[in-house]
């Protein structure tokens, strides 16, 4: 791997022909199972329950579920297209509430049906399907940019490999359309040099212990994963070079959403002078959401903290029957504890209310 080819074997999604194929997250890193989803609804499920995620994925899932959708209807009703697209952008665009992306992709593909409106089924549907395929390679290409512009940024601070990344959830090819956000600063670090991952395992749904670790694994990169509970002890202990995470949402002055845990690193990187840098795509950043108090938290099912799933499919209770759960998805960490937002246009520095002005743009 050089850092001017970055390459993963990690494929989390294959559209053709109205079919939106996707890898199974629910079930890694035990099965590697393929969910064929060829309507809006069965997207939009697919994203609810977390079979596809991360931000960029999630939209880029819904541009082609629509396509999907818009084939399914056009081959069966054509009179009906028009209805049945409004009805599935709706359904796609709520799916979940916090990633920006989802919203934004939706609208992309709003604008398609509303410019094409006097052509024919089939060319409308072969218009969206372009259109999908634009935001899916604007995403692969934003990948590559934020890798470069991050390894860069990390490396002018540290001056020196082998540099140990601690990072959060899943921000990598399993949550993008490319080599990832996150994971693609540290697939940009590894062409330059040694580089040390710990992956929090990020609970409930252990997208670290599962999916960061399946994917770097997969592509060769060394990995160790570590309790949540232990990250801000080892950030302290001065074993941790920088903290590199994705992001579901930035606000307008930089305050960022991201997996629920991500606020905690941030704090622990402050109080121990380690870098906290965050890596996303424009399509990320919300010009009309002023700060982080206006950013919607999703809050998810308390059975996804109470119970567990064996890999034989049985579910396991973790805890005594009668107790509840509280689950936000999502935190907000302050623009102020940000020391680097990484987009594909460069870097924001502090103050970031001032520095994401040109990515806003």
């Amino acid at each position: 791997m050089t850092e001017t080819g970055l390459s993963t074997r990690v494929v989390p999604y294959v559209y053709e022909a109205g079919r939106l194929r996707l890898l199974d997250q629910r079930r890694l890193p035990h099965e590697e199972t393929i969910l064929e989803c060829d309507s809006a609804a069965q997207t939009a499920e697919a994203i609810r329950s977390l079979a596809v995620r991360g931000a960029p994925l999630i939209g880029v899932a819904a541009a082609f579920g629509l396509c999907a959708e818009a084939r399914r209807v056009a081959a069966r009703s054509p009179g009906d297209l028009e209805a049945a697209r409004e009805a599935a952008m709706t359904r796609l665009a709520t799916a979940r509430p916090t990633a920006v992306n989802l919203s934004a992709a939706v609208a992309r593909m709003r604008h398609v049906v509303e410019r094409t409106a006097a052509r024919t089924p089939a060319d409308r549907v072969a218009a969206l399907e372009r259109e999908a395929g634009a935001i899916a390679a604007e995403d692969r290409a934003a990948c590559a940019a934020m890798a470069r512009f991050g390894a860069d940024w990390i490396l002018s601070r540290a001056g020196r490999t082998p540099l140990t990344v601690l990072t959060h959830c899943n921000a990598g090819a399993l949550a993008t359309a490319g080599v990832g956000t996150a994971l693609g600063v540290v697939r940009a670090l590894a062409a330059r040099g040694e580089v040390r991952v710990l992956a929090d395992e990020t609970r409930p749904f252990l997208q670290g212990a599962r999916l960061t670790a399946w994917e770097l694994q997969r592509d060769g990169l060394s990995v160790t994963l570590l309790p949540d509970v232990a990250a801000a002890a080892t950030i302290a202990s001065g074993r941790v070079d920088v903290v590199v995470v994705g992001a579901d949402r930035i606000a307008r002055n930089g305050d960022v959403a991201n997996k629920v845990g991500t606020y905690g690193l941030a704090l622990a990187c402050r109080a121990h002078g380690v870098p906290f840098v965050v890596a996303a795509p424009t399509t990320t950043l919300d010009p009309d959401c002023p700060d982080g108090g206006a950013i919607p938290i999703e809050f998810r099912d308390a059975d996804e903290v109470l119970t567990i799933p064996s890999p034989t499919g049985e579910t396991i209770r973790l805890s005594p029957s009668g107790v509840s759960a509280l689950y936000p998805a999502f935190d907000v960490t302050p623009a102020a504890l940000v020391s680097a937002i990484v987009t594909e246009r460069g870097v924001s520095e502090p103050p970031h209310a001032s520095g994401l002005v040109p990515h806003l743009s």
